[in-house]
């Protein structure tokens, strides 16, 4: 039984908090969001880590999976919500953390839920507790403030090499599910939001990650499958990542003839179903004999 966090995901932890920190400044009306993407990515690699996925920034309605493609000229706007959700690995150690900016101040009690839900759930998340009891309390504490949590996103527990490794971390109260246990990671992650607390895929899909087919393509199509094999191996990687001087390749093309053949997955951005604003609070933990150990938490 491992009773304390590796050294490799106290570092990714560090490293995510400090660069989450960082460029929440950023978040200011008419900033490029490409900028805020590629600094985060930058610097968690000046610290010494590698991006777990690629930077998110989901304005609004909005919820998750949204990063910003190549030649991307969206800004940050006057008012609203602006999550921010970064992930670092270090040696395949990881660690998730994400934020929630109100832009003009109107929607301060959207982003008190997030972060109260998530201070109560971390404070409740013992070994040998079941995860819906911490999904009941999310729910509870998000409904105080006359708002609904997201139904059908959830917080996940973290493995070496794997973002997503199996148990899932309710936002509302839920039956027959796992129970917490000593050595685990977990990234906890409400969402709340005035809508009706469930996202839907938009057609919008800027980030992708390997399946771990190893079916054999032909020509261009086969060398692009094997070069994302060895870049990113099991993590998630945005398409303004990838590029090519040869004029006659073109990258979109390639990647949907992968996500045909199965060889790539893509995540299609997630949007609140009635379009209302989102918010969201993230911190990874380590379940240790004595309770949860924070690897996120902001200085």
């Amino acid at each position: 039984m491992v009773s304390s966090p590796t050294p490799e995901s106290i570092k990714a932890g560090k490293i995510a908090a400090r660069v989450l920190k960082e460029i929440s400044s950023m978040v200011k009306p008419k900033t490029r969001i490409i900028e805020i993407c590629t600094t985060a990515e930058k610097k968690i690699r000046e610290y010494g880590g590698l991006p777990a996925f690629p930077c998110n920034v989901s304005i609004n309605h909005i919820a998750a999976h949204s990063t910003s493609p190549r030649g991307d000229k969206s800004e940050i706007p006057e008012f609203g919500l602006v999550k921010l959700d970064v992930g670092v690995h270090v040696d395949g150690y990881i660690a998730d953390t994400a934020l929630t900016v109100d832009i003009d101040g109107t929607l301060e009690g959207f982003v008190a839920a997030t972060e109260d839900a998530l201070a109560e759930a971390i404070v409740s998340i013992l070994p040998g507790i079941a995860l819906g009891e911490i999904g009941a309390i999310i729910e509870g504490v998000i409904n105080e403030y006359g708002l609904r949590p997201i139904s059908n996103l959830t917080g996940h527990d973290l493995k070496r090499n794997r973002l997503h490794a199996g148990k899932q971390v309710p936002n509302i109260k839920s039956r027959r599910t796992p129970l917490v246990e000593v050595g685990e990671y977990y990234a906890i992650e409400p969402f709340a939001t005035s809508g009706i607390g469930k996202v839907i895929d938009s057609d919008y899909v800027f980030i992708f990650a390997n399946t771990g087919i190893d079916t054999a393509l032909e020509g261009t199509t086969e060398k692009l499958r094997k070069y994302l094999r060895r870049i990113y191996g099991p993590f998630p990687f945005a398409s303004r990542w990838i590029g090519t001087v040869a004029k006659d390749i073109d990258i979109v093309t390639e990647l949907k003839e992968l996500l045909r053949e199965k060889a790539i997955r893509g995540y299609p951005m997630q949007i609140e179903k009635k379009a209302r604003p989102v918010s969201q609070a993230e911190h990874t933990i380590f379940i240790s004999e004595g309770g949860p150990i924070i690897l996120t938490q902001r200085d």
